[in-house]
């Protein structure tokens, strides 16, 4: 797959793709990244970008020209149709049904606005959906594009050295889209503080009904919303129901 993303500061995706473990999705090729900058394609000594807004106002505005062109010569390179994101308030969250559907997508063009924002008209001709990494603003869409091709990497073939590793991530199906359960490593006994003594036993049927059990009261303490899309999914069972009935 391949995502072309339009910034105007492509030197911050330069350490984003050479280090960390999602590197090799790169690196192999199984999720292409291009980079290309607006100003390039800008007219006049300045190569301008942007303009103050029609009708007053703070900030500068992303001009439509010079992303137009950009996304006309990165349509030209890839041949195709590729869908145009652009990274926005009011975009929808992205979560990870939505990850998982670009993980297996052809890729797509990926516009990264800064200033105040981008003319409309560009907007209203050229892009065909808008995403939101949450209800906060960011300087401009670079981070954003990088949180979700980052979470995109990973879920490629051979990225994870644990091939299964990503089922067991917060949000997954493989969890009926719960929160994941603690984690804990060596040493057994650190500040005073044990391992839990049931994932100490070797019993794996008792370590797996404690990891759930665990899931559903994290869910339950902190994303209660979840388990509300869990049971109209009928994914909890009675036991589950149960469980979470005691916690009440």
């Amino acid at each position: 797959m391949r995502f072309d993303v339009i910034t105007l500061f492509p030197e911050l995706f330069a350490p984003f793709l050479k280090v960390g473990i999602t590197r090799r999705a790169y690196e192999s090729g199984q999720v292409q990244v291009q980079l290309t900058n607006p100003r390039d394609f800008a007219t006049g000594n300045y190569r301008r970008v942007d303009d103050r807004p029609f009708g007053g106002g703070p900030g500068m505005v992303m001009m439509a020209e010079p992303l137009e062109q950009a996304v006309l010569a990165i349509r030209a390179s890839r041949n195709d149709q590729a869908p145009v994101l652009l990274f926005s308030p009011i975009g929808q969250t992205l979560n990870h049904a939505a990850v998982e559907r670009w993980s297996t997508s052809e890729g797509a063009i990926l516009v990264c606005g800064r200033y105040e924002g981008i003319d409309q008209r560009f907007i209203d001709r050229y892009v065909d959906g808008q995403i939101s990494l949450g209800d906060f603003v960011l300087s401009g869409g670079e981070l954003a594009a990088m949180a979700m091709l980052d979470a995109i990497a990973r879920l490629q073939p051979g990225v994870l050295m644990d091939a299964d590793s990503h089922h067991q991530d917060s949000f997954n199906p493989a969890l009926d889209g719960l929160l994941d359960c603690p984690h804990y490593t060596r040493p057994e006994t650190w500040a005073d503080l044990p391992v839990p003594a049931v994932l100490m036993s070797g019993h794996h049927a008792q370590i797996e009904c404690w990891r759930r059990e665990q899931r559903l009261a994290l869910t339950a303490q902190h994303r209660p919303d979840l388990l509300d899309v869990a049971r109209q999914q009928g994914l909890l069972d009675k036991g589950d129901e149960r469980f979470l009935a005691g916690k009440v």
